[in-house]
């Protein structure tokens, strides 16, 4: 079985801002995190299918994820539902975010620039975990879920 390592990025921009997950060992320095002796709380990796030997993409987010509740006082709109958010996958759109799970309690980047990333802060819906989604021209490419105590 492989480690998994969290190192810093050297072409992230600043430097280090967007880490770097991989299944060797950083070089000497790089290092952030040593799964192996500090283990993630949660962990979501997105699905790789393997066949033959090549590796296929993970597959875009069926349209059977559960959507989020109507609100017939609010002549049917749809009401953002907390319990939605780890329902939240990779390839959805900015516009399908907040109609699942309401707009971000912190958001970083944007305006003008390609990439941005949302938090999302816990509530009793789903209570103790920070989740974080990152955006590349309107798009999700990654999300995470981090339990905190």
């Amino acid at each position: 079985s492989a480690g998994m390592y969290k190192c810093v990025n050297d072409r992230s921009t600043p430097p280090g801002s967007n880490p770097i997950y991989q299944d060797t060992p950083c070089p000497p320095g790089k290092e952030l995190r040593n799964f192996e002796t500090d283990p993630a709380d949660v962990s979501v990796i997105p699905h790789q299918e393997v066949t033959e030997g090549r590796t296929q993409a993970a597959p875009k987010p069926s349209k059977a994820l559960p959507a989020a509740k109507s609100d017939k006082k609010k002549g049917g709109a749809a009401v953002p539902d907390d319990s939605q958010r780890r329902f939240i996958a990779r390839g959805m759109s900015e516009a399908e975010v907040v109609a699942r799970i309401g707009a971000p309690d912190i958001t970083s980047g944007g305006k003008g620039r390609k990439s941005s990333r949302w938090s999302y802060l816990p509530v009793s819906a789903d209570p103790q975990t920070i989740t974080t989604v990152v955006f590349d021209a309107g798009r999700v490419i990654e999300v995470e879920r981090k339990v905190v105590h």
